[in-house]
């Protein structure tokens, strides 16, 4: 009696992560984009303050790069919403 009570026993569930490699695989995308975001924008300074630059306000640094940015905190969101454990039918 005693054996058959220890084989019907509750095992401890198995640790598992929160995320599996889907999830990290598309976190370090969006960090991707986001640097990539941060990279375009630097730059365009002037050595001379008294000298202005134009190049400051052209479309890599207004419009492409902050999009770039905003696409990878989407991307970001998405990952961490993203359940690997889902199954299909």
């Amino acid at each position: 009696m005693g054996k058959n009570q220890k084989s019907k026993a509750v095992q401890p569930p198995k640790p598992e992560f929160i995320f599996q490699r889907k999830n990290y695989l598309f976190m370090f995308i969006g960090i991707a984009f986001i640097a990539l975001g941060f990279i375009l924008m630097s730059g365009g300074g002037s050595d001379d303050p008294n000298v202005f630059n134009e190049d400051i306000y052209n479309f890599r640094r207004i419009r492409l790069a902050p999009t770039l940015v905003l696409i990878g905190l989407g991307i970001e969101v998405y990952a961490i919403l993203l359940n690997p454990h889902k199954k299909r039918n």
